[in-house]
Formats: structure tokens, C-alpha cells, sequence
């Protein structure tokens, strides 16, 4: 939905949109095995986090990119105007880091 306000044009996300959002990234985990465990959005910056997880086996990296893929397939981002990480449960960042820089050493 878009709205002309003063010269600018603005875009707004539709409760139907999120409603296809969680539905995609839902039906891509489920075709890869994995389940979604967060979605966290921040409203200011439309920027998506989604967490999977699998039970029997670590989440790999193809499994990320798959429902990476399947929202970018379905939702123009020059259009919605948003960013996607799709990340795993496992150490958070500052951890990661720790670990490069002690693999490193």
C-alpha cells in the first residue's frame, strides 16, 4: 500500500504482507526440515531477524539460505524496502568472534 503525504511517497507494510511473510518463511524451514523459533522486526529500519532450528541435526548454512531465498522470491525488496538475516541457534555473535580470534591465535 503506498501513500502520498506531502511530496513524499510512503509505504506501509499490510498485516497481509507479515501474514504471507511468516507463511513463507514457515513453509521454506518446513521443506528444509527445520523450524522458525523467532521472528524479532524492527519497525524502524523494516529489518527481519529469523532464528531456525533443527532437531535431529545442526542448522546448516544451506538450510539459512534456502528461506533466505524464498522470502527474497516472493517479496520485491526494491519495492518492501527491507533487510533479512536468517540465522541459526547457536552462539551469538560476540562468541563467534571469540572463536575466530582463539582459532587464529
Amino acid at each position: 500500500m503506498f501513500e502520498i503525504e506531502a511530496g513524499r511517497l510512503l509505504f506501509f507494510v499490510s498485516a497481509m504482507n507479515r501474514n504471507e511473510f511468516d507463511k513463507i518463511i514457515n513453509q521454506a524451514a518446513q521443506e528444509r526440515g527445520c523450524t522458525v523459533v523467532a521472528v524479532d522486526f524492527n519497525d524502524d529500519d523494516n529489518v527481519f531477524e529469523v532464528t531456525i532450528d533443527k532437531s535431529q541435526e545442526p542448522v546448516s548454512l544451506e538450510d539459512c539460505e534456502y528461506v533466505h531465498r524464498a522470502v527474497l522470491a516472493a517479496f520485491n525488496r526494491d519495492i518492501e524496502d527491507y533487510a533479512l538475516t536468517v540465522t541459526s541457534l547457536g552462539i551469538d555473535a560476540e562468541e563467534a568472534d571469540e572463536l575466530l580470534k582463539s582459532i587464529q591465535e
